[in-house]
């Protein structure tokens, strides 16, 4: 059959060996599994490589991309589908002033906010978070069954309230109705912020917030779908928790909003 086969005999009986011989990736693939199950589910290949270098193991990029192949460990794959808030030409917009220049050096310098929507069972659910661009921490968040101005500023006072005396961010948001409307300007204008509004029909404007939405979706909404509008507030909120505290970001440095801040005190 190997003459047949046109196969040197070394190389059946080579292949026949390696059906017993002992797996020596076994461990290293435990880790993978661990690492990707604490992410739920929702690392790649190059977070996964980060966790496990944090714990002092030395491989490479394309082993660990390999091992999850063969582990079928897959984060799931990103579908793009955005809430638009622009409702015509109601209200004033504001200028640009972000210009994409998404690194600042301190927190609450850089604020971007969005508003974002989910569908649970029959009902929507609206989402408007406000994200610090220093770090990618969720300052405040806000959710309800309708993306109203009440809601949103509702958020921004929340944001506001954890400002220092000294700290006037830039607060950065597209041109959706709620952000043109007078309360959420006047809102900004007594807290002594300013406003900054991307392009219309530019979403790259605000490339950070529709990130964050889609991690949001991708690592939390897609693999726990929530039935009910209680689960969706508190896996929201633990989602968020996790977000700020665990959840590594390339960006960062491989370390999560709170270990950027622990290891980077002077920039608080």
């Amino acid at each position: 059959m190997l003459e047949l086969a046109k196969l040197p005999r070394s190389t059946f009986y080579d292949h026949r060996t390696r059906l017993t011989r002992p797996d020596r990736h076994e461990k290293l693939k435990e880790a993978i599994r661990q690492a990707f199950t604490q992410a739920r589910s929702a690392y790649g290949h190059r977070r996964v490589l980060a966790m496990l270098q944090r714990q002092g193991w030395t491989v490479s990029k394309k082993t660990v991309l390999k091992l999850m192949r063969g582990l079928g460990l897959q984060s799931p794959v990103r579908r793009r589908r955005r809430y638009n808030s622009f409702r015509g030409e109601v209200g004033k917009t504001a200028e640009n002033l972000l210009n994409r220049q998404f690194e600042t050096a301190t927190r609450h310098t850089k604020w971007a906010t969005d508003v974002t929507e989910f569908t649970v069972g029959a009902a929507k659910v609206y989402v408007s978070p406000i994200l610090d661009l220093h770090d990618n921490r969720i300052v405040s968040v806000m959710a309800g069954p309708s993306p109203s101005v009440r809601m949103v500023t509702d958020g921004l006072h929340a944001a506001i309230n954890s400002l220092a005396p000294d700290e006037r961010p830039l607060v950065h948001s597209d041109q959706g109705f709620q952000y043109r409307h007078p309360h959420w300007q006047d809102t900004l204008r007594d807290a002594g912020l300013t406003q900054s509004m991307s392009r219309k029909g530019t979403c790259l404007d605000n490339a950070s917030m529709e990130g964050f939405f889609s991690h949001l979706k991708e690592e939390w909404f897609r693999i726990q779908q929530p039935n009910t509008i209680e689960d969706f507030h508190s896996g929201l909120t633990e989602y968020l928790d996790w977000w700020n505290s665990t959840r590594i970001q390339q960006r960062l440095g491989y370390l999560s909003p709170d270990e950027y801040l622990a290891h980077n005190p002077a920039t608080a």
